[in-house]
């Protein structure tokens, strides 16, 4: 056998190893290690993270009372595919997320990942229903298996070349106030629902609806939030017609906005829950969760899994819900989160590429237009300051339909003088565009 290559030869054969959807996103950085808010590169270079490894390490990377859980779990048993056994972190787990999910989700099916959630969530609710059609909305990303990739709409690209997609799928609009033709809040969430009433009129009559599957704030879409009043307009068309709603809470759970899901902060009580990311730091794991009358529905046989729910994944969400709680994580979110917006919108003020800054907690957008038109994106600005970020230390990821809006989702343990050096280098980045 010949020599290994180095880690630097690795990288540097990366095209050749990883499929190109690898290996050409975004910036595809040589890592060493991680620890909190940082991630310490090959060549020991430290960046403040402001993505969390898209939103999956909450409390932090690497945080020492998670992986604590997770080795003392290892020692125990590694894999336990469930229905065959039922190992304790799997069955706790279960017990304590009722306790915190949105609305009466207090049952679950385990699986490894948002795909696989929403997968569930959609499979659940056709089968409870015993209706055909799902409802989605423009500009919702819920992942990249066939059922997930059928409801995505962020971008074409991840729908080229894929279908034929899951039939019954149909679409309407998402309230987006910063893009409408609307001239109010009010016109843009009626514009919205009435997409909905002319869906009902034309196309599918909604008892024929099994659900709608909604982002509470849109992700990959641009981090834009439904309005409240819109919520509600959807919760009584669902009610009305005996509807599930579907709520994907993939990127905004666990205390993201403030709240342990953004369905709480934004006042909607869901039928249906999809979790996954930031529930076990890192770990592998998501699950669909549901109100316990249409969860005992779903019987023997009519779903399934091999890995889901796996004791070390679960064993680190168990301590996740203890750090959240135990270093006050939901209330930094909110406290940091509201200084951060403050401080971006008076960017905004001194910026004329900066359009519109929204967030709820910590999980804040900066769109950017072209200064001088209707709103034009400004997806080079965008995408050049990302790179002014990263040599300066701060790592980003774009979002929205032209990647012309910025994330901006740290660890929820970050603290004050953590957000001040990534705002710096936010605004000298942002400054810096001519």
């Amino acid at each position: 056998m010949g020599m290994k290559p180095s880690y630097a030869e690795l990288v540097a054969n990366m095209n050749d190893l990883w499929a190109p959807c690898l290996s050409q996103d975004w910036p595809n950085l040589p890592v060493d290690r991680a620890e909190g808010i940082h991630i310490v590169g090959q060549d020991g270079r430290r960046y403040l993270d402001f993505v969390s490894g898209f939103g999956a390490c909450n409390v932090g990377h690497n945080h020492p009372r998670v992986v604590a859980a997770a080795r003392a779990q290892m020692d125990r048993m590694v894999h336990a595919p469930l229905g065959m056994f039922a190992p304790e972190t799997t069955l706790r787990l279960a017990h304590e997320l009722g306790k915190v999910t949105p609305g009466k989700a207090e049952m679950f099916f385990f699986g490894n990942s948002g795909t696989e959630a929403v997968e569930g969530s959609l499979k659940l609710a056709r089968y409870v229903t015993g209706r055909r059609a799902i409802i989605a909305f423009y500009g919702a990303f819920h992942g990249r298996s066939m059922g997930s990739a059928t409801i995505t709409t962020s971008k074409v690209k991840y729908r080229n070349r894929q279908g034929p997609f899951l039939p019954e799928v149909y679409f309407a609009r998402f309230p987006y106030p910063y893009r409408s033709a609307a001239s109010t809040l009010e016109a843009c969430v009626k514009e919205a629902l009435d997409d909905i009433d002319r869906l009902f009129e034309h196309v599918i009559d909604p008892q024929d609806v099994a659900a709608f599957i909604l982002e509470p704030v849109q992700g990959e879409g641009g981090y834009v939030i439904a309005p409240q009043s819109w919520l509600k307009g959807l919760r009584e068309l669902c009610d009305r017609h005996g509807i599930l709603m579907i709520v994907d809470e993939v990127q905004s759970g666990f205390g993201r906005t403030g709240d342990w899901f953004a369905s709480q902060t934004l006042g909607v009580e869901p039928d249906i829950v999809c979790i996954a990311k930031g529930i076990a730091n890192g770990f592998p794991l998501g699950a669909t969760a549901a109100r316990r009358d249409l969860m005992q529905k779903w019987g023997a046989t009519s779903h399934g899994t091999t890995y889901g729910g796996n004791p070390i994944s679960c064993a680190a969400a168990l301590a996740v819900l203890d750090v959240i709680r135990e270093e006050n994580l939901l209330e930094n979110s909110r406290s940091q989160g509201t200084y951060m917006m403050k401080a971006l919108r008076e960017l905004q003020s001194e910026s004329p590429i900066i359009g519109d800054v929204r967030g709820v907690g910590m999980m804040i957008g900066v769109e950017f237009i072209k200064p001088g038109t209707d709103k034009e994106p400004n997806t080079e600005a965008s995408g050049r300051i990302l790179k002014r970020a990263l040599e300066a230390g701060m790592i980003l990821y774009p979002c929205g339909h032209w990647s012309q809006t910025i994330r901006l989702i740290p660890p929820l343990t970050i603290n004050r003088e953590q957000v001040n050096q990534g705002l710096d280098i936010f605004r000298k980045a942002v400054l810096a565009e001519k």
